[in-house]
């Protein structure tokens, strides 16, 4: 399993590289296009449908048939997407290609594929080490996203050596797509270890696991509506808006933030050790909100930007210990189905918000979401709070 643990890590910096340099561009390459802020939220959300129609179909049929070929299909797809969306100048063909590629504007990576590889992820590591195995797996998507991110220079690169404006955008977003397509070819490699444990008929879940699922599900819901009020699209292009700063800038900005994920993913899985994957995930996650309402107080760009540094430090923290404790909480089998629900809901959340946020900067306020965002968040963590922190995985019962 450590091979195939190795090529799930190699697919999902891939996969992030992809993702975090169209959660930069996605929304500056629609406008200029001559999207709306409005299209531009209806084309993100299109993405993210077909990415939960996707997970959907991973959730409860991923196993039957089967991880691997799953995996390829997805990737492939992906591909076909990003090249159509490069392709393509019209609000409805690009709606279309988001929808088919589950074309992903959040910057970062949420989608089916994710599901099947956390559910992969826990079989390859002892109970005390699972929060460590997802730690180093999100530090190399953060690298990804990081790495992506900076990749979002490309179009002022590419202006510079006189391709026209427009031209550099759709030769990215070509790159994009081009990098999905290494990743379905490195799914083929995966091994038969990589399936699941035992290929049921149908679908059967534990009523301990049907009920912390249902209770979990509904809080990630909500939190997956705030962030997609402040998905990377949407922040990159207040940034733009708001302080007049080209793609380029935007870029480096986004690159940090992904350095101060990668970090705080490992601080997180130390301090899941000390006080536990809940209060990990809560305490550090409400500073992370505060922080966001202050990035629409800022007077320039600097402050802005350290501003939302800090708050990048600290988000990400409850990403690893989030998977660990869904995946420690179920039985073995229920993997998959488990990391689709959650996921599931997430995706839809994500789905839902961004037409509403991009409707709310253009009618009311370029910050409107941020504050919407927030305030969704911190309720979210408070909720999770007292809904479990009773409920312990094996390694602090041990303990």
């Amino acid at each position: 399993m450590i091979r195939d643990r190795s090529i799930l890590y190699a697919t999902a910096f891939l996969r992030a590289l992809a993702t975090g340099m169209m959660g930069v561009l996605l929304g500056i390459y629609l406008a200029r296009m001559a999207f709306t802020p409005s299209q531009i939220g209806l084309v993100i959300s299109s993405g993210l449908a077909g990415a939960t129609l996707a997970a959907l179909l991973v959730t409860f049929a991923g196993d039957r048939i089967g991880r691997r070929r799953l995996l390829f299909w997805l990737a492939l797809l992906s591909a076909l997407g990003g090249a159509a969306a490069a392709l393509y100048s019209s609000p409805i063909a690009v709606g279309i290609a988001a929808f088919v590629g589950m074309l992903n504007g959040m910057g970062r990576d949420r989608g089916a594929a994710l599901v099947l590889e956390q559910a992969i992820i826990p079989a390859t590591a002892a109970d005390s080490e699972r929060t460590r195995a997802f730690a180093w797996y999100n530090v190399l998507q953060d690298i990804g996203h990081g790495v992506g991110g900076l990749l979002a220079a490309i179009p002022s690169l590419l202006r510079l050596a006189g391709v026209g404006d427009v031209a550099s955008f759709q030769a990215t977003v070509m790159l994009y797509a081009l990098l999905l397509l290494v990743t379905a070819v490195l799914y083929l490699r995966l091994s038969v270890l990589a399936e699941a444990p035992e290929k049921r008929p149908r679908l059967v879940v534990s009523p301990h696991s049907r009920k912390v699922l249902w209770r979990i599900s509904l809080l990630f819901g909500l939190d997956s509506v705030a962030g997609g009020f402040v998905g990377t699209a949407l922040l990159s292009y207040f940034f733009y808006q708001r302080f007049g700063v080209p793609e380029s800038a935007i870029a480096v900005l986004f690159l940090g933030a992904r350095v101060m994920n990668a970090i705080s993913h490992l601080g997180a899985a130390w301090l899941a050790k000390r006080i536990g994957l809940v209060n990990t995930m809560v305490f550090t996650h409400i500073p992370s909100s505060l922080l966001l309402v202050t990035v629409a107080f800022a007077p320039n760009l600097w402050v802005a930007a350290v501003l939302f540094l800090l708050r990048e430090g600290l988000v990400e923290m409850d990403v690893p210990t989030r998977q660990s404790y869904v995946m420690a909480v179920v039985r073995p089998n229920e993997r998959t189905f488990a990391s689709g629900i959650t996921h599931l809901v997430r995706l839809l959340g994500w789905a839902v918000a961004p037409p509403f946020a991009g409707f709310l900067m253009q009618f009311l306020a370029l910050s409107t979401p941020l504050f919407v965002g927030a305030g969704m968040k911190i309720t979210y963590d408070l909720m999770l709070y007292l809904s479990f922190r009773g409920i312990k995985p094996p390694e602090e019962r041990d303990g």
